[in-house]
């Protein structure tokens, strides 16, 4: 069989291989007293949250699309030496555990097979976990359940830390503490795993903040980048020239929106729907706004902030930019921007993912002529994330 050509240059275009993570063992470590800090609003039942990533996972294959395994990737991966050691030197920190203990825990982690590694890397490890040695103040002053190593239960949400655009990646640069890893694990697949021999960066930053469901493809050459909670106005710009640097984009918009947790992301209010229309979060049709960033000679130019509807129908090139506005009252339309209702993933153009809880939303889309393909999510919600988040395109056919 002759495997997808990767490249991404919508968010509409028929979805052909995406990657995803199957929620495993680093949701298990979750507990009243790190869920906050690990950013879940609650303990899932992991059980049940595999059986809805399954049908999820299950529905996008029945639709032709080849499904990537974060952790087999990563398991693949692992097989160079090159990569173990970029995956156990992200993972073990000096400064927090010492040099001895560093040293102790790094040996350790190279004895391990590809698997078991794997499963450290995404699912942390406890002191109680690591192998007896030598005498640590470290691992005295610790408790046993405490992290030696920290788990990663946001690597659910693929989009986050790469995305991407063209024929090339983006390595991003995720903002909280909880999620910095990640990004390690992402870029340690595509520099290692034979899938992705040979693909170009698009950009990569360690220093300001860029998040995946901040970044929205609106058309060729034309990127909507929101800044909030996650993403700064430094990474947009940084972003934002990378691109242009590279012949990637022409245009890009960047979108403020409010930094709290209900809207961490410009794709918890807004996604693309179709190739001119997007679903967006009621309470901010009005007030959602872009400053548009122009490829210039000799370097940027930057407009003033305007109506994000309007500034994006002119980059695009179109007349109008059609909105869905869910149109609901305001504690539904609360309630279900808070449930990812805003959330789509478009496997073609008027075909999307959503979570069936979005009932209201879900039929104003459908009354609006898009097919909603409704999954179930009373856990896979809980870490705040929508059938986007949870899917990283690396493949569409172009428009």
């Amino acid at each position: 069989m002759t495997e997808t050509q990767l490249g991404v240059d919508s968010e509409v275009g028929t979805l052909r291989a995406v990657i995803v993570h199957r929620p495993g063992a680093e949701l298990q470590r979750l507990t009243p007293r790190n869920n906050d800090r690990l950013l879940f609003d609650g303990l899932p039942w992991v059980a049940k949250a595999q059986q809805e990533h399954d049908a999820f996972t299950a529905l996008l294959r029945a639709r032709g699309v080849e499904v990537l395994l974060l952790g087999d990737l990563l398991t693949e991966a692992l097989s160079s030496g090159a990569a173990r050691m970029h995956g156990i030197s992200a993972a073990v920190d000096a400064r927090r555990l010492g040099q001895p203990l560093a040293q102790e825990l790094s040996a350790y982690l190279r004895s391990l097979e590809a698997g078991p590694l794997a499963h450290v890397l995404m699912a942390g490890m406890t002191f109680n976990e690591l192998p007896h040695g030598e005498l640590s103040l470290v691992r005295r002053m610790h408790h046993g359940g405490d992290f030696v190593i920290d788990p990663l239960p946001n690597l659910l949400f693929t989009r986050d830390s790469s995305f991407w655009i063209g024929p090339r990646v983006a390595i991003t640069s995720l903002a909280l503490p909880a999620r910095i890893r990640e990004t390690s694990l992402t870029d340690l697949v595509y520099a290692h795993h034979p899938r992705f021999l040979g693909v170009r960066r698009a950009y990569e930053s360690r220093s300001a903040p860029v998040e995946g469901g901040d970044v929205l493809l609106l058309g060729q050459g034309v990127v909507a980048v929101g800044v909030g909670e996650r993403t700064t106005p430094a990474g947009a710009e940084a972003l934002a020239r990378s691109l242009f640097d590279d012949d990637l984009a022409h245009t890009v918009l960047a979108v403020p929106i409010a930094q709290e947790r209900a809207q961490m992301h410009l794709d918890t209010v807004c996604t693309m729907v179709d190739v001119d229309t997007v679903v967006m979060y009621p309470n901010i049709v009005d007030s959602l706004s872009a400053f548009t960033i122009h490829r210039a000679p000799g370097g940027v130019r930057i407009d003033d902030a305007q109506p994000f509807v309007r500034a994006a129908a002119e980059a695009m090139g179109i007349e109008e930019l059609r909105v869905i506005d869910t149109g609901l009252d305001p504690v539904t339309a609360e309630r279900e921007q808070w449930d990812d209702g805003n959330n789509t993933l478009a496997l073609a153009p008027g075909v999307v993912v959503a979570y069936e809880r979005n009932s209201e939303t879900n039929a104003r889309l459908a009354d609006s002529g898009i097919e909603v393909l409704a999954i179930a999510a009373s856990e896979l919600g809980t870490g705040r994330g929508g059938p986007r988040c949870m899917a990283c395109p690396a493949a569409r056919d172009p428009l």
